[in-house]
């Protein structure tokens, strides 16, 4: 028969902790069955390993002089040998080692990456130079305006330049302007400029010169690739232009209501294009475009007629030019782009230069302080059709100058345009 194993005597109940006495196989107090409490493990002998009994340790070593204890050998200072008697290899043969370098207390932490930080961090104060620039245009540190992008721009497209500037006075850059090359049908070259002025006392006038700008630019780069007469891709360019300005008046019937004493949004535009025999010029309003030859003995000109009040005076005979733009309301202009426009009369005008110079192409705040086209031309570089860049930073540069007291856009294209390929020095 089978038999309950032996239990060693236990001192006390598991259950109750109730004293026990030796043979006891159940518990006089709780009645627990002593039976299922296991019974310990017997203590295992420590195996010696293969050949452990045959290691040479070495002998300590008698403490030296300036020590008082002697040197402990490590594991690693006695030759090993695997389970069949072979050598291990030791610390100097590339096997594992034991004896691993102290560790540093501290890790150097990798460098950020300054390409990651830039594209997120928030840009730096242009006037303070420690303060962010928080998502309204101001510095977090020294509440500076920061500048926008319009308020300075600069632009080539092959052989033409064009560089506009918010000015001194103005709290923005309600110009625009928009430069491009392209080819006529038979491969001939044709260089395309165009600078509008918001009109400041309409409402948005940043946006209607930029949509003008551009929608004028976009048709004469459809228009003149198909065959299209430069003087009638102008004419269709200006209307096209128009129709965009207008489009900004389509506000909902409550922002009337509660604006209603602003004006629909408005601008002045004028325009050129140039090929290799031929200089058309267009405009609405009161930007102008001049003449200037490389030859300065030769006389520049004045290309456009201004849609004004004074204008309308000198036209008409009462005043004289210079008696009409003394008065205080010379610059009060009666053609302009948008939907409250009297009517849109676009005018173009082409010529065909018997000399090679550069075409100025700007609004009034430049024209304010070089009015006549021969004090116009004595500003324009004399490199101007090598270095058009240069020559729309020089106007330009001569507008603040002077005061700055308007915008001031300026594009410069050379005539004739120059073949594919020869762009500016």
């Amino acid at each position: 028969m089978s038999q309950m194993p032996q239990q060693a005597a236990l001192p006390k109940c598991p259950s109750c902790a109730e004293p026990l006495e030796p043979g006891d196989l159940f518990c006089g107090a709780c009645g627990y069955d002593l039976s299922l409490v296991p019974a310990p493990p017997g203590d295992q002998p420590t195996l010696a390993m293969t050949g452990a009994a045959d290691v040479d340790w070495p002998a300590p070593e008698p403490p030296g002089p300036d020590s008082a204890e002697p040197r402990t050998h490590r594991a690693t200072d006695v030759p090993g040998t695997d389970s069949g008697g072979a050598p291990l290899p030791g610390p100097e043969s590339g096997g594992v080692r034991l004896d691993r370098p102290a560790e540093p207390e501290e890790y150097a932490l990798q460098a950020p990456d300054p390409r990651a930080e830039s594209a997120t961090a928030a840009p730096v104060c242009v006037a303070c130079r420690a303060g962010r620039v928080d998502g309204d245009g101001y510095c977090e540190n020294c509440g500076h305006a920061q500048p926008r992008e319009r308020d300075h721009m600069e632009r080539e497209s092959g052989p033409l330049a064009a560089v506009s500037d918010r000015g001194l006075r103005h709290h923005r850059n309600e110009d625009a302007f928009a430069v491009a090359h392209t080819a006529l049908p038979d491969g001939a070259p044709a260089s395309v400029a165009v600078v509008c002025d918001g009109v400041s006392s309409a409402t948005r006038p940043d946006e209607a010169s930029m949509a003008a700008s551009r929608a004028a630019s976009d048709s004469l780069l459809a228009a003149l690739p198909r065959g299209t007469h430069p003087q009638q891709a102008m004419h269709e360019a200006i209307v096209t232009a128009a129709q965009a300005v207008d489009a900004l008046a389509g506000e909902p019937d409550e922002a009337r209501e509660h604006s209603p004493h602003q004006n629909a949004p408005a601008c002045t535009l004028v325009a050129s294009v140039v090929t290799s025999g031929l200089l058309v010029v267009g405009w609405v309003g009161d930007s102008r475009a001049y003449w200037v030859p490389d030859d300065r003995s030769a006389a520049p000109a004045r290309l456009t007629e201004d849609d004004s009040w004074a204008a309308q005076m000198v036209a008409a005979g009462l005043m004289n030019e210079a008696e009409a733009y003394a008065d205080e309301r010379a610059h009060a202009i009666t053609g302009w782009l948008g939907a409250d426009a009297y009517e849109l009369e676009p005018h173009t005008a082409s010529f065909k230069p018997d000399r090679a110079g550069v075409v100025v192409v700007c609004t009034d705040g430049l024209w304010n302080y070089a009015e006549a086209a021969e004090e116009l031309a004595r500003i324009v570089p004399q490199d101007a059709a090598e270095r058009p860049l240069h020559a729309a930073r020089v106007l330009v540069g001569h507008a603040l100058d002077g005061g700055g007291h308007d915008n001031v856009t300026v594009a410069v294209v050379p005539f004739p345009a120059p073949a594919p390929g020869a762009g500016s020095a």
